[in-house]
């Protein structure tokens, strides 16, 4: 599915928390809401931290999928193909093939 970019993004983390499903992962206690999506302040194995979506975090600790926080900085305009979306957000990749989240409220999707 494509979706234009309705208003531009900037990556807010330059060296963003990554995790592979089955790793474990140490929530700190902080959360927050983002659109109405719940999101956990947590370190991956490695000592990156970053918010992590909550339904990440299985009832044993480990993460339950693949995950990477990345984000895709993007202007006005450009078109993305959307790979996923979760929590107020939609894995993107642009025509270069970078790959990285961009929130919902930056995409106008479908109809592009």
């Amino acid at each position: 599915m494509k979706a234009e970019v309705t208003t531009p993004w900037t990556v807010t983390y330059a060296d963003p928390i990554r995790v592979r499903a089955g790793e474990a992962l140490v929530p700190d206690g902080r959360e927050d809401l983002w659109d109405g999506h719940r999101w956990l302040w947590a370190r991956a194995p490695d000592g990156r931290e970053g918010w992590v979506p909550d339904t990440l975090v299985a009832l044993d600790g480990t993460a339950g999928w693949d995950y990477s926080a990345a984000e895709l900085g993007c202007t006005t305009g450009e078109v993305l193909e959307v790979v996923a979306r979760t929590h107020g957000w939609a894995l993107c990749r642009n025509d270069a093939g970078a790959e990285g989240w961009v929130p919902l409220g930056s995409l106008r999707i479908g109809g592009v």
